[in-house]
């Protein structure tokens, strides 16, 4: 029953993260700090 518990806790918190990322992305949100939408992949985030 513990084990249950914990592995549905690890679930919420895993399809938390993911509709946050999804919904971050679809705003227009970037996790690279240049606010472009490029998730750190564009020449202005590598010259950092």
């Amino acid at each position: 029953m513990g084990n249950f518990i914990v592995g549905a806790v690890l679930l919420a918190v895993v399809f938390g993260i993911f509709f946050k990322l999804r919904k971050d992305k679809k705003a227009g949100k970037s996790s690279c700090g240049c606010n472009c939408g490029c998730s750190g992949a564009c020449p202005g985030c590598s010259a950092k």
